[in-house]
């Protein structure tokens, strides 16, 4: 029998330094620069402004974490990064990572209290603006946002567009839809389909420039509304992507009702987020981001399967069923 070791633990305690270490690169432009061509440690150090005594040890964790390569002490991207930390690449997943970095680090900060208090520590601490508001209140942030919940999306709305039976429907809407992404994936892999961005009125020209950037205006329009307060306009499925965790528990059974009666008989309803597996031990991704929604909302939780299946029923699907999309997330359906 193997002598226990603390490895695993210290790993842990101090994983929030290779964190650190990767949304720093992301923010003096590392993967950006070397996406034009590999580079040696002085014209890295020129280029992104490092001081002499960090470069050379800042860019080797970059390689022990595997994040760059270095051959002849030439530093390149690996394929992973190339491929989505170059800004320049439809591809690009960095904007979750630069509001990780902008945001969510110092927020986390405050953890514990949060523990303690179960109230939020982000801008809406002590009576502030909520998080959306923050969000919302200049086009910069805005459309950083935007990008941020995009890149979170990318890998589920690609797994959605695949794993659901399209061909069934010919209309869909995107609850709380950011900039677009689900909507232009699954419209780009079923041309049969039309669908509307729902989300806030200020969103209107982010997504709308998107979606003419991918040549789809004439498949997808923008509704502008409050989920909460407007009637949802009539369509065969409604899709609430990063959508109900956000909320508490009344909220998210509301907004599974004004699903149900928006939908036509054998319409249906696609929630995903990082949902948790029923026993609650294995989706660590999903059990953390759901502390992150303590950091950031007022009563938003991650849920189970079961649980939202559960809650699914009670709003009036008559079925329902869950299944993997990518990592930690997956999709509850519920059918009218």
């Amino acid at each position: 029998m193997s002598e226990a070791t603390p490895a695993a633990i210290l790993q842990i305690g101090t994983g929030f330094m290779a964190s650190k270490t990767l949304l720093s690169a992301i923010e003096v432009g590392v993967f950006n620069t070397l996406a034009k061509g590999p580079a040696d440690l002085a014209t890295l150090q020129q280029k992104l402004g490092l001081h002499p005594r960090s470069a050379r040890d800042f860019l080797d964790a970059l390689v022990s974490l595997k994040l760059l390569e270095r051959n002849n002490h030439v530093y390149s991207n690996t394929v992973e990064t190339d491929l989505f930390l170059d800004k320049a690449k439809a591809s690009y997943v960095g904007g979750l990572l630069e509001m990780a970095n902008a945001r969510l680090y110092r927020f986390w900060g405050s953890l514990t209290e949060a523990l303690k208090t179960g109230e939020l520590q982000n801008e809406g601490r002590g009576g502030g603006d909520n998080f959306f508001a923050a969000m919302y209140a200049t086009p910069d942030k805005l459309r950083d946002f935007l990008r941020a919940m995009s890149g979170l999306s990318v890998g589920p709305a690609l797994a959605i567009a695949e794993k659901f039976d399209w061909k069934r429907y010919a209309t869909f809407m995107d609850l709380g839809t950011a900039q677009g992404e689900l909507p232009v994936i699954v419209a780009e892999a079923h041309p049969h389909l039309t669908g509307i961005g729902f989300d806030l009125p200020l969103v209107r020209p982010v997504f709308e420039d998107f979606v003419a950037g991918h040549g789809l205006s004439d498949k997808l329009a923008f509704k502008g509304g409050d989920f909460f307060a407007d009637d949802l306009p009539k369509t065969d499925v409604i899709v609430m992507g990063h959508i109900l965790h956000d909320w508490d528990l009344a909220q998210k059974k509301a907004l599974l009702r004004k699903a149900f009666d928006a939908l036509p008989e054998g319409g249906a309803v696609i929630a995903y987020d990082p949902i948790l597996d029923d026993d609650r031990r294995e989706n660590t991704f999903g059990l953390l981001a759901s502390l992150n929604m303590l950091i950031e909302t007022r009563g938003g939780f991650e849920y189970t399967g079961a649980d939202c299946q559960a809650w699914m029923r009670e709003a009036g699907f008559s079925a329902t069923r869950v299944e993997h999309l990518v990592g930690g997330h997956s999709m509850a359906i519920g059918i009218k």
